[in-house]
C-alpha cells in the first residue's frame, strides 16, 4: 500500500507540474515608427533619437515565405511578354531621375518560378540597375508583373536597356520568339545641379491617423557641397522590394513625391549630421511629406549613415538584420505602408540613405 500511494503522489506531482505554469500574455509589437540606433562606425557625432509615433500602433505581421515547389527534372521554362505597365518605350523622364519600369509577363513553361529565377540586365545600358531581381513564384498559365527600380541618364536623347529572364542554372529564359524584354527612355529635361537643391520646401499638414494631424515646418533649407547618387537609390529600392518578394510580400510602389521627402531629410542630415528623424528646423517626417504634397494616413522613415558608404543592398540587409530596433526590419516587410520613396547624399565622405513608408 505505502509503494502505491507513493505513485500515486508522484504522478500527481508530475500532472502539476505540467498544468500549473502560467502562459505569459503577449507583449504588443511596437508602432511601425523608427528611431536612429547609435552605432560605432555610422555615426560622426552622438546625437538624440527622435520617436515618430502615430496616434494608432497596429500590429505589422511578416506574411511568412512562401517555399518553392521542387520542378520536375524535365519541366521547360518559357515565357511570353504580355505588356508594359509602366514606362512604354519612348516614355519620357527627366536626367538622373529615378523610375520604376514593369512588364507583365506569363509564364509559358511547365517549370515554376520563383526566386531561384531573376531578371538581369543583358545589353545596351545597365540605367543603374540591380545585378538581379528575383522573381515571385509563378505557376505554368499564370501572368507576373516583374519590376526593376532604374534610373536615367543625365544625357538627354534616348536610351535603352535589354534584360532578361534567367532559370536556376543560370540560363537565359526564351521569351516569345527573343529572350529579351527592354526599357526605352526619352530623357527631355536636364540635370539640375544639386549642390544647393532643395527638392522640398514651405510648410504643410500630414494626417498621421484618422483624425489626427501633425503640422509644423517643412524640408529644411540646407546648403553643403553635398551629392546624389541615382544608382544608390535605385540599388536601395531594389533591395528592398528583392527582401519584400523573398518573404511573400508584395512590392512597395515608388512615389514621386515621398520621394523628395525623403531626399529634402538626407540633404539636410549630410549638412548637418543630425542621424535621426527631426530636422534641423525641427521637422517631422510626416511635416516633410505634408510638404512634399503628399497626403498620407500613415508615415515612418527608417535613417542610416556611415562612413564608408553601404551599397543599397548592404543598408537594405543592415536594417533587415538589426536587433537594437526591429521597427527596422518591420518597415520594409510592412504590409500598412504602401508607398516609398528613397533619398541618399553624400557629404565629407559619409553616405546618408532615407527611406519614407506612407500609405495613403
Amino acid at each position: 500500500m505505502i509503494k502505491k500511494a507513493l505513485v500515486v503522489v508522484s504522478l500527481m506531482a508530475l500532472l502539476l507540474s505540467a498544468c500549473g505554469g502560467n502562459v505569459p500574455a503577449e507583449t504588443a509589437t511596437p508602432a511601425v515608427t523608427l528611431t536612429e540606433p547609435p552605432s560605432a562606425t555610422a555615426r560622426a557625432t552622438e546625437a538624440p533619437t527622435a520617436t515618430v509615433t502615430p496616434e494608432t500602433s497596429p500590429t505589422v505581421t511578416a506574411t511568412p515565405f512562401t517555399p518553392v515547389p521542387t520542378n520536375l527534372p524535365d519541366c521547360t521554362n518559357s515565357a511570353s511578354f504580355v505588356t508594359d505597365v509602366t514606362f512604354p518605350d519612348n516614355s519620357p523622364v527627366s536626367a538622373g531621375s529615378t523610375f520604376t519600369k514593369t512588364w507583365t509577363v506569363a509564364n509559358t513553361g511547365t517549370c515554376i518560378w520563383g526566386p531561384n529565377y531573376t531578371l538581369e540586365h543583358y545589353s545596351e545600358e545597365t540605367l543603374g540597375a540591380p545585378a538581379s531581381v528575383p522573381l515571385a513564384v509563378t505557376y505554368p498559365g499564370q501572368t507576373l508583373d516583374i519590376s526593376v527600380a532604374l534610373a536615367a541618364p543625365s544625357a538627354l536623347g534616348s536610351h535603352r536597356g535589354n534584360f532578361v529572364i534567367k532559370n536556376p542554372g543560370g540560363l537565359i529564359m526564351e521569351i516569345d520568339e527573343d529572350s529579351r524584354l527592354w526599357v526605352i527612355v526619352n530623357v527631355t529635361e536636364a540635370l539640375a545641379s544639386n549642390s544647393t537643391a532643395i527638392p522640398v520646401t514651405g510648410s504643410g499638414n500630414a494626417t498621421v491617423a484618422p483624425g489626427g494631424t501633425n503640422s509644423g515646418p517643412g524640408s529644411a533649407n540646407v546648403s553643403c557641397t553635398f551629392t546624389t547618387d541615382t544608382t544608390k537609390v535605385a540599388e536601395t529600392i531594389n533591395a528592398i522590394n528583392a527582401h519584400r518578394s523573398q518573404n511573400s510580400v508584395v512590392a512597395y510602389t515608388v512615389n514621386d513625391q515621398l520621394a523628395k521627402a525623403a531626399q529634402a531629410h538626407a540633404n539636410d542630415i549630410a549638412c548637418n549630421k543630425l542621424f535621426g528623424h527631426t530636422g534641423s528646423n525641427g521637422s517631422t517626417p510626416q511635416m516633410r511629406v505634408a510638404a512634399s504634397g503628399y497626403v498620407a494616413s500613415s508615415v515612418s522613415e527608417n535613417v542610416y549613415g556611415s562612413y564608408p558608404p553601404l551599397t543599397g543592398p548592404g543598408v537594405v540587409a543592415w536594417w533587415a538584420n538589426d536587433k537594437t530596433d526591429i521597427r527596422h526590419g518591420q518597415n520594409l516587410l510592412s504590409t500598412k505602408f504602401t508607398e516609398i520613396g528613397v533619398g541618399y547624399s553624400f557629404f565629407n565622405n559619409f553616405g546618408y540613405y532615407v527611406v519614407v513608408f506612407a500609405a495613403p
